[in-house]
């Protein structure tokens, strides 16, 4: 397939898997395993938009007691930490009216804070992954004439390090990773997952009753914002580009206090209105910046209008004794007020240099 102009278009991007479709896939395999003796490979399940993808098995062991299969994860052109781990379930029965059991093995976490869509105490599995699994158990159980009175253990051999890549740590979520997933698909470089995390990160600081909270661009303004409030890690959501995204969210979920913290290009970005602060979908303004910086002398003037990054024209306002940091500042803290739109949280905004020194604060 070529563009207008005879140049080849990109390949589309390839679609891949959640956990909580290897999951479901993997139970059903091993269930099955454990009625008929037969793992079933290619494995086919129901997605909740009504798909039926089949999945290849990796792992099949059974005994008179208990059945796992293991299905790696594919998550297409997805940067997923999860990429090729993978997701293995144990099955066994249980005595009779015991219902379906769900435990946490090696690798999955184990929720220990409120304010998760899953209670305190159960492995880290969340609700639609959890239906999908419970559904093909029935189904299967139903089937083969049985009780549905079954234990299954979800494990992801190496998955305690590769939470260490989530937000898992910050949403008190220990020992590995969770099983996710709404629809059972993974859309190639989306950003739900990140916002669904910022989210969580919010219902999870509210249920632990924090006061104050900091949505950060990135590690280094985290780290300066996190030190001069002296805040714990739960409160940081991982704001990153997502500047909509949090606070949207905390407009109908208010804390009392809300800190963003970025360095001077992206928050110049929010000045302006932008919500996904990201390069590829929002660009500094040069016109901008040049009226935020007041009346100029020509020269400067058009040296700011043609300069190629923030950075740059941040530095020839620096050389020209003009401070251009605070009212991109102020601009930022307005945006994020209209955006709340008169919801109970306080903000304040600091703007961070690379190495991580506060050039403003504003609020």
């Amino acid at each position: 397939m070529r563009k207008p102009g005879g140049k080849e278009a990109p390949a589309p991007l390839r679609r891949g898997w959640t956990t909580g479709a290897c999951a479901t896939a993997a139970t059903k395999a091993a269930l099955t395993a454990l009625f008929t003796g037969d793992f079933p490979d290619p494995v086919s399940i129901r997605l909740p938009r009504g798909e039926e993808p089949a999945f290849a098995l990796s792992l099949e062991e059974r005994t008179t007691q208990m059945a796992r299969a293991g299905i790696v994860k594919d998550a297409g052109d997805d940067p997923d930490v999860t990429h090729g781990a993978t997701i293995i379930a144990e099955v066994k029965r249980l005595p009779v009216g015991s219902g379906i059991r769900f435990r946490a093995g090696e690798g999955v976490g184990t929720v220990t804070k409120a304010g998760l869509p899953v209670p305190i105490g159960e492995p880290a599995i969340n609700p639609v992954p959890r239906a999908m699994m419970v559904a093909e158990i029935e189904e299967l159980c139903a089937k083969n004439g049985v009780l549905p009175d079954i234990e299954v253990t979800i494990c992801v051999p190496g998955g305690a390090a590769l939470a260490q890549k989530t937000w898992n740590p910050r949403l008190g979520i220990v020992g590995g990773i969770s099983i996710l997933g709404t629809t059972g698909v993974v859309q190639p470089f989306s950003c739900s997952a990140w916002i669904h995390s910022i989210h969580r990160g919010i219902d999870v600081a509210r249920a632990e009753g924090l006061a104050h909270v900091l949505g950060a661009t990135g590690s280094t303004s985290e780290a300066t914002a996190r030190a001069l409030y002296g805040l714990p890690e739960i409160a940081c959501l991982d704001m990153g580009d997502f500047a909509g995204g949090l606070l949207k969210y905390l407009r109908n979920h208010p804390l009392p206090r809300l800190t963003i913290a970025g360095g001077f290009a992206k928050l110049t970005k929010l000045a302006q209105g932008a919500l996904d602060l990201h390069s590829g979908r929002s660009e500094v303004d040069m016109a901008f910046l040049a009226a935020l910086a007041g009346d100029l002398r020509a020269d400067l003037n058009n040296r700011i209008l043609n300069a190629n990054t923030a950075l740059e024209v941040l530095e020839l306002t620096r050389d020209a004794g003009i401070d251009l940091a605070a009212p991109v500042a102020e601009r930022a803290r307005w945006t994020a007020l209209a955006t709340l739109r008169g919801a109970p949280v306080a903000v304040d905004v600091i703007v961070t240099d690379r190495k991580g020194a506060i050039l403003a604060r504003a609020g």
